[in-house]
């Protein structure tokens, strides 16, 4: 029998808005990997609603990782997600140097549709760049792709050539993979991957539905690292992810709900179940 794995995964919480801890938790769940929270924020919903309340766990979180640390619990990966502070980006590279030997995957939430988020100053997102270095795998969408390298976001340069560039440049800052997410080309959603030790790229594409819902993106990111974790291979990663993203959205689209409620992933969940089972 295989030892079930560990991640930890450092991200806020929402009660309404199917996004970060929230979907984290079921789906790396799901895929038979232990999913250990290790929270920096608490909010009543996701940051696209007009109002929510806060609670900010940046002071907390240095005792949080200090008594992980003191019980000696290992993990097989650490996967980072919204990080709303440099403080928060400084306790998570020292959490990062403390498990040398875990996979380490970083989301680097700071924008998306062009738009860098309001809370992200250029020192916030130079410093998560450098949380970047620390990767194995990261998944920026477009906008981050063009952060993360400095280049100054164009519509007319979103073409997969280009981003096949900004992929491999991301790679040079020191992550083995790189996944650019959510790529709209015409009719078609894509994800982009470069697996570096192969100097591979790949792209998988799917039929772009024009809905746009929250979460969609730590959803995919969620697969990516419960998969991983468990030793599927990287293509056949993001196939499913990208399939997975797919079917939700779509099915989603069906009902007349908010969209910053985020896709009915749960209905799929079983899909995961199914996947689990081909280890």
């Amino acid at each position: 029998m295989e030892k079930i794995k560990k991640v930890a995964t450092i991200q806020d919480m929402s009660g309404i808005g199917r996004s970060s801890l929230t979907v984290a938790l079921p789906i790396i769940s799901t895929l038979g990997v232990q999913c250990c929270p290790f929270p920096t924020a608490i909010l009543s919903c996701q940051t696209n609603y007009p109002e929510f309340s806060f609670f900010d766990l940046t002071k907390e979180m240095n005792n949080y990782k200090n008594v992980w640390t003191k019980m000696n619990i290992g993990f097989d990966c650490i996967y980072s997600g919204f990080l709303g502070s440099e403080a928060q980006i400084d306790i998570v590279i020292d959490f990062f140097k403390s498990n040398n030997k875990a996979l380490i995957m970083v989301d680097p939430v700071m924008g998306d549709n062009g738009i860098i988020y309001d809370t992200y100053t250029s020192n916030l997102c130079n410093r998560i760049k450098e949380l970047v270095s620390y990767a194995d795998i990261v998944t920026p969408n477009v906008t981050e792709s063009f952060i993360l390298t400095g280049e100054v976001y164009n519509e007319k340069q979103i073409n997969l050539g280009f981003l096949e560039k900004l992929a491999k440049e991301i790679s040079n800052m020191g992550p083995s993979k790189v996944i650019i997410t959510g790529i709209i080309i015409d009719n078609e959603v894509c994800n982009l991957a470069y697996e570096k030790e192969k100097n591979e790229i790949f792209i998988i594409k799917n039929k772009y539905i024009k809905k746009y819902y929250c979460g969609t993106g730590d959803i995919f990111s969620s697969i990516v690292c419960g998969m991983l974790v468990r030793g599927f291979d990287f293509k056949v990663t993001i196939e499913k992810a990208s399939e997975f993203i797919y079917n939700a959205i779509k099915y989603t689209s069906q009902f007349d709900t908010d969209p910053n409620e985020g896709v009915m992933f749960e209905v799929f969940l079983k899909e995961l179940i199914l996947i689990n089972e081909q280890k």
